[in-house]
């Protein structure tokens, strides 16, 4: 599995507010959440056209605040193919997992700018700017993990291990 994108960076305690307000959570439709995601961090982000693709990057404790799996939702329908931080809150990096949308958490996040390049490869546990050709090395999620985040999320992954014994 690999992803490339362009680097969109915000800082630490990155929370759930910040992600998806309050205020927009009258729906549960993917769609109008990506509308406002990062919203109170940085105003019509979510409605920016060059963040398809793009890989969020951040420091300590990204999503942090309220256990709501809007969060994550908000990114992932955003475009957002990727979030890269020092830290998660526990509790939103389950619910990434669980919505498929892939994440990796490392230490050293140094060297990152604003619309750099970054190519993720989730087999080999390694990232590269490909501005500054600096290499980045991760643990590799587990296979299962990967399958999970592969099939679109817990749901999904799971649907197909029953459709697999049916016609197993």
């Amino acid at each position: 599995m690999e992803i490339k994108g362009k680097v969109f960076v915000f800082g630490d305690d990155v929370n759930t507010d910040e992600i998806i307000p309050a205020r927009y959570l009258y729906t549960h439709d993917p769609e109008e959440l990506a509308k406002y995601c990062m919203e109170d961090a940085r105003p019509g982000f979510g409605k920016r056209e060059d963040i398809r693709g793009g890989i969020i990057v951040a420091g300590e404790n990204f999503g942090c605040g309220s256990s709501r799996e809007h969060a994550p939702i908000s990114i992932k329908a955003a475009g957002i193919s990727c979030v890269i931080a020092k830290s998660f809150a526990r509790i939103f990096l389950r619910n990434c997992i669980n919505i498929g949308l892939p994440i990796i958490e490392i230490k050293d996040i140094s060297g990152f700018k604003e619309e750099d390049i970054v190519r993720v490869d989730f087999n080999e546990g390694i990232m590269e700017n490909e501005k500054t050709g600096k290499k980045y090395e991760f643990k590799s999620y587990p296979d299962f993990m990967k399958e999970i985040i592969l099939s679109g999320g817990w749901i999904n992954y799971a649907k197909n291990l029953v459709k697999g014994e049916k016609d197993g």
